[in-house]
């Protein structure tokens, strides 16, 4: 079975929940307290998917701003401008369970998203709702590798697989 490593890269803005993703992801637990992220984290879970391991190497940065979904439009700008071209974007409408409070109507959300081909799903870290899916997504749209690609030049084309998961609250 052949291990692939994807880069993802959880952008956002302050309090939307990107470091409680990759907590439930990777370790399936969620703390209320969580502290902000200052600079950035990394951390790392491997996942069988189809006949492959995909191991996903994760870096949690820190947020800056408090305006997620106005600020969505400049992070895609940036990722389509200076990311690779096979990037694969990822929006997570995170805090679902808090659909009181929602201050972006999932409709607007998914519309967005479909006008630049990017991956939508509604999260909750706090209920383990959608975390392993928006990474199964993630794992469904990468670009396959070319199975006669071998050795080293087959080991190039994983380490160059980048995602990039772009997280933003939809609640």
């Amino acid at each position: 079975m052949s291990l692939r490593e994807l880069k993802v890269c959880l952008l956002g803005d302050t309090g939307v929940g990107k470091s409680s993703i990759v907590c439930r992801f990777v370790e399936d637990s969620f703390d209320p307290n969580i502290i902000p992220t200052i600079g950035a984290s990394f951390m790392t879970k491997t996942v069988q998917y189809q006949n492959e391991l995909h191991k996903f190497l994760i870096w949690d940065t820190a947020g800056q701003e408090r305006e997620s979904f106005l600020t969505l439009k400049n992070w895609v700008k940036e990722l389509r401008q200076h990311g690779p071209p096979n990037i694969v974007v990822a929006i997570a409408g995170n805090k679902c369970d808090l659909s009181d409070a929602r201050e972006v109507q999932e409709k607007d959300a998914k519309d967005y998203a479909d006008s630049i081909h990017a991956i939508f799903v509604e999260t909750s870290a706090k209920n383990a709702i959608n975390i392993n899916e928006i990474f199964t997504e993630i794992s469904q749209k990468i670009p396959h590798l070319n199975t006669s690609d071998s050795g080293v030049r087959g080991l190039k084309l994983r380490r160059e697989q980048t995602d990039l998961t772009r997280e933003r609250t939809c609640c």
